[in-house]
């Protein structure tokens, strides 16, 4: 798997030879390629759930059997992955060597995350919800089926990276303590003497007084909401731009059961061209909505207008990634009494976050906003049903029933508009998922990203961010100094063509973090230049090999490794105990 390599690709100011066992290139043997991400091509993955009317998987089914149309038109189907292809078992590296390439981090094939929501869900849900997660574990852990454990509260945090233990992930689990929403839950203030609660009799002044006390109270709560919401929007919008970090460049489609008892936005594009026929077949509760419950649904119709841009390239990145998210409601069978709240002085008592939960929408509109997002990314919503253990044994289900096709998109204009995507089976009598589109954008025509702090957020995640692919070596070279060997995967660069050569541009970043948790040393180099064709070819061939040397302080326990592309903003990320 290592090998010592003599010679290095030298690359003038930037690399140099470097001395002991070096990183080599590694080749996947597969029959089945893995579909991973590549910053240079256009390539449009889709996940296809095909089961009979029964709701059974189909197996068998060959590319010819798909026909897939983008906005109407037919395209050419270039990959195809069936169910289940692709799976193995996770090499493991020596001390000192890191590495978030797909081989290390999964078995392949397809992945489930299963997210407890803290930021949209009060904490009596969240702990019904452990329990379920405890008892579906305990039922159907020993299928063997790789699953990771995340949480969301300020961020989005990793309890368990994929395993396929049970025992393992049964202890992920069980450490997690529920908690309340990370917002605000200060109650509405009280109402004072001088606005009519002290020993004022009866009659016309006291009555404008408490109208008045009630009208402030109703001001304070209307603007705490509306804050709330802000809140709950971004650190949403971050969980999905860090969940697609995280498993971009793993294989397979990435179920993602996201537990939550509302969520503050959807994914319908408000420009997106469908017909009457269409939306009912899609969505066929968005008819039989009351007036009542559009009023309420307007929260997320609000945010998608405050954070449009920022929607659009979370739900891109989720696309990118092969996300399907399998929204889980965690108030189970609701009867409809649990939103009927009042504003009376004798429920100050309640926290505000229960409150603006309640009046951020009803049962209904909150569910469509589920299923809205569940069917826009491929997935399924699972509502108003008490067991929420069979909403993750439903998204497991479909993963045998999940095929992967590839295509290349006729309309080269990456112009961020919205795509429609329409997958056909010829075989009679199915049943046919997938998302409904995807917005084509280009990540290097993006001017307000925020690369760094981009970066600096990934390293916080204790997970690898996938989306560009390395290893990584650590080595003393001395007292108090380690150098760090960098061997990344040119294939997940961008590289620009530059009068006839390839110009690339990318960041590298080694850190190293003390046992506290602080950052001890810190150093990143750029490599920013233009190679000739028989130097790019290398490059492509054995890797992009960069070295950063480190003085270390007593003390330094784990270091962690980013690589930036500064054209497309992709990240790659790994962390671990610092080696010998």
């Amino acid at each position: 798997m290592f090998c010592n390599l003599r010679m290095a690709i030298t690359i003038a100011l930037v690399l140099t030879m470097v001395t002991g066992p070096i990183l080599s290139a590694q080749q996947v043997q597969s029959d089945v390629p893995p579909v991973t991400i590549r910053a240079n091509a256009r390539l449009v993955t889709v996940d296809v759930v095909v089961t009979d009317k029964k709701g059974q998987p189909i197996p068998g089914l060959k590319a010819d059997d798909f026909t897939v149309e983008e906005n109407g038109k037919k395209q050419k189907v270039s990959v195809f992955v069936p169910p289940g292809a692709g799976q193995t078992s996770p090499a493991q590296l020596p001390p000192g060597i890191y590495s978030n390439r797909s081989e290390h981090l999964s078995p392949g094939g397809p992945l489930m995350v299963i997210l407890l929501d803290a930021a949209n869900s009060p904490f009596s849900d969240q702990a019904y919800a452990r329990l379920q997660m405890l008892k579906y574990v305990q039922q159907q852990g020993e299928s063997g089926r790789p699953m990771a454990v995340m949480a969301l509260t300020d961020q989005l945090h990793v309890l368990q990276q994929f395993t396929s233990d049970p025992q393992i992930l049964r202890t992920a689990i069980k450490n997690y303590k529920p908690q309340a929403p990370p917002i605000g839950t200060t109650g509405a203030p009280p109402v004072s003497a001088a606005s009519g609660g002290g020993n004022a009799g009866p009659g016309a002044g006291v009555s404008v007084a408490l109208d008045n006390a009630a009208a402030a109270i109703g001001n304070f709560e209307g603007a705490q909401v509306s804050y709330e919401l802000e809140r709950r929007t971004i650190i949403t919008i971050q969980a999905m731009q860090s969940l697609s970090r995280m498993l971009a460049g793993l294989p397979g489609r990435k179920s993602v059961v996201w537990l939550a008892a509302v969520l503050p936005f959807d994914l319908i594009p408000e420009e997106r061209n469908i017909s009457e026929a269409e939306l009912q077949e899609v969505l066929p509760s968005v008819k039989q909505k009351s007036l009542g419950t559009i009023s309420s649904g307007s929260m997320a119709t609000e945010q998608w207008q405050s954070h449009g841009e920022e929607i659009r390239r979370a739900e891109a990145g989720l696309a990118s990634a092969g996300i399907a998210i399998y929204p889980v409601d965690l108030r189970g069978l609701m009867s409809g009494m649990e939103f009927r709240r009042d504003d009376s002085a004798s429920r100050q008592a309640v926290d505000s976050t229960g409150r603006a939960m309640a009046r951020m929408s009803d049962a209904t509109a909150s569910q469509e906003t589920m299923r809205e997002i569940a069917s826009e990314t491929g997935g399924k919503a699972y509502v108003n049903q008490n067991e929420i253990k069979d909403g993750v044994a439903l998204a497991v289900a479909e993963e045998q029933a999940s095929y992967t096709v590839g295509y290349y998109p006729e309309n080269k204009k990456w112009d961020g508009k919205y795509r429609s995507i329409k997958v056909k089976v010829a075989r009679g009598d199915t049943e046919v998922r997938c998302r409904k589109g995807y917005f084509a954008i280009d990540s290097t025509q993006i001017k307000d990203r925020k690369d760094e702090q981009d970066v600096a957020m990934a390293l916080q995640i204790d997970a690898p961010a996938t989306q560009i692919s390395f290893m990584a070596q650590t080595k003393s070279t001395g007292p108090g100094k380690v150098r760090v060997v960098f061997l990344v995967d040119a294939h997940t660069l961008s590289a620009e063509d530059s009068g006839g050569n390839k110009k690339m541009n990318i960041s590298l970043f080694a850190t190293v973090y003390g046992s506290d948790g602080k950052m001890v040393a810190n150093r990143s180099i750029k490599v920013d230049r233009p190679f000739d064709a028989a130097t790019y070819q290398q490059i492509l061939d054995k890797g992009m090999m960069v070295p950063i040397d480190l003085d270390v302080p007593s003390g330094g326990k784990d270091v962690r490794l980013a690589v930036l592309d500064n054209k497309t903003g992709f990240i790659g990320t790994v962390s671990g105990p610092l080696g010998p």
